[in-house]
């Protein structure tokens, strides 16, 4: 899933419909924080749970440059920084501990499996339309890109991309997971995926979704009204 932006309470409403349990892994594309009311909260479950595997979004990194140019300035006064960086989070902030800070500042930008790849917002193609791995991709393009959601944009060859960032209701006017299969696919695996686009429009109350990688089904909840 991605972008659960501090929707502690349908994240966890979404994992009971879909019976998460200890056998399952979580793979979550980023942007867990800021526009909901629940941003810390969701973090201290997601970034200390053992089967939650987390990278940055544009939205966490913001905050991480946040914190490392108030470290330029105060790196003695820990106290007064940890108040200061509580004032970032809307609703939970005060629930903010440094373990939490620490977990979140050792994200990765992507994960790389052996059929797919998890970023943010997505990869560029090289001049033979192949995706650039994501070691060889600028950071910014890995968090910020908002090319690679464009149904046209089809990669030759490569793993499936999983990404969020930008809602598909800016593609498709609906607020549902995208996946595009390559063709001639049947679908019913993963492997039959070229990208698969997950930001649903929950902080714009959309549902927040999720995709199963075992059987490339999509699960939603409802979300807030707004």
């Amino acid at each position: 899933m991605s972008d659960i932006h501090g929707e502690y309470g349908l994240c966890m409403r979404l994992l009971d419909k879909i019976k998460f349990c200890d056998s399952d892994t979580l793979y979550v594309c980023g942007d867990m924080v800021d526009k909901g009311d629940e941003s810390v909260h969701l973090l201290q479950f997601l970034l200390n749970a053992p089967n939650v595997r987390c990278i940055l979004g544009n939205h966490e990194y913001g905050f991480l440059a946040y914190y490392w140019a108030m470290m330029k300035h105060s790196p003695s006064d820990f106290d007064g920084l940890l108040k200061d960086l509580r004032r970032w989070f809307q609703g939970d902030g005060r629930l903010l501990d440094w373990d939490t800070v620490d977990k979140l500042e050792a994200l990765p930008l992507y994960i790389e499996e052996e059929q797919f790849i998890c970023v943010h917002a997505g990869l560029p193609l090289d001049d033979d339309g192949r995706i650039v791995p994501p070691a060889a991709a600028r950071d910014m393009i890995i968090l910020e890109d908002r090319n690679f959601m464009r149904p046209e944009v089809v990669p030759k060859d490569g793993k499936c991309v999983f990404f969020g960032h930008t809602p598909t209701r800016n593609v498709c006017d609906e607020d549902v997971i995208l996946a595009y299969k390559r063709p001639g696919r049947r679908g019913d695996c993963i492997a039959d995926y070229y990208k698969v686009h997950l930001d649903t429009g929950t902080w714009l109350g959309g549902p927040l979704g999720c995709f199963c990688i075992e059987t490339c089904r999509a699960h939603y909840v409802k979300g807030r009204i707004i």
